[in-house]
């Protein structure tokens, strides 16, 4: 009896002392702007993203739970793209190394096509980069590339052709590049506009240079908040694994 006590009391204590399993922290924090909320993911320290797109072989993974990875592995992931209705990119893609379509400089309607559309993507040294379409030029040392638009700033300016609270209003997601070189995974709460989200980021978060991704499907999952958007099929997906 008194040695299952004392067993009992130094389990206790290692509770105490916090020896217990810590559970997973959220990458991403809410920020009010304007009075719309959003939201912002940052990869945590050695965590290494990962483009999930098909080539035209390939069955794309539409949604979140199709990816095949475990809530312990994922710091959080969005959709990273415009795409075409069989889920495949439209634009440049690039995953572990290899292209899986070629950069769209092709004029058109939609947002994509509101140019200066740019390309995310990543090196092998860990820099991530936004630069506008027309300037990409392939390198072997990118480990992955998405094309998407239109671009909200380059180089410090909102795009040009954005009104400062155009009408058309929606979900909205988007990446940035802070001062310090990494990226920002940004999705907002409230339907905003284009120009206030270019806003955000660069009154807000103080980047030079921001891509636009998505509207209306604009999703997210973040294991350690419980969350994990399931309500429509998506294309090209980023994922921060820790």
């Amino acid at each position: 009896m008194f040695r299952s006590c004392l067993m009992l009391a130094f389990l206790l204590a290692a509770c105490a002392r916090g020896d217990s399993p810590q559970a997973p922290v959220s990458q991403c924090a809410h920020q009010r702007f304007e009075n719309a909320g959003f939201i912002v993911c940052s990869p945590p320290a050695g965590a290494t993203l990962k483009l999930f797109a098909a080539d035209r072989k390939q069955s794309p993974r539409r949604r979140f739970k199709d990816l095949g990875l475990g809530d312990s592995a994922v710091a959080f992931a969005m959709n990273a793209g415009m795409f075409g209705l069989d889920g495949r990119p439209i634009g440049l893609a690039i995953v572990d190394r290899k292209p899986v379509h070629a950069i769209n400089l092709r004029d058109g309607g939609g947002n994509f096509h509101l140019k200066p559309n740019g390309v995310f993507m990543v090196r092998q040294d860990g820099r991530a980069q936004i630069v506008e379409s027309s300037r990409f030029r392939t390198s072997s040392d990118i480990i992955l590339a998405t094309q998407s638009g239109p671009m909200l700033i380059l180089g410090g300016q909102i795009h040009p052709k954005f009104d400062a609270d155009g009408e058309s209003h929606n979900m909205r997601n988007a990446v940035g590049i802070d001062p310090r070189g990494k990226p920002l995974f940004v999705i907002t709460e409230d339907p905003v506009s284009l120009g206030k989200m270019a806003r955000f980021f660069r009154d807000q978060l103080h980047v030079r240079d921001a891509l636009y991704f998505d509207g209306s499907v604009s999703s997210l999952w973040d294991p350690a908040n419980g969350r994990m958007d399931d309500f429509t099929d998506l294309g090209p997906i980023i994922v921060a694994l820790r």
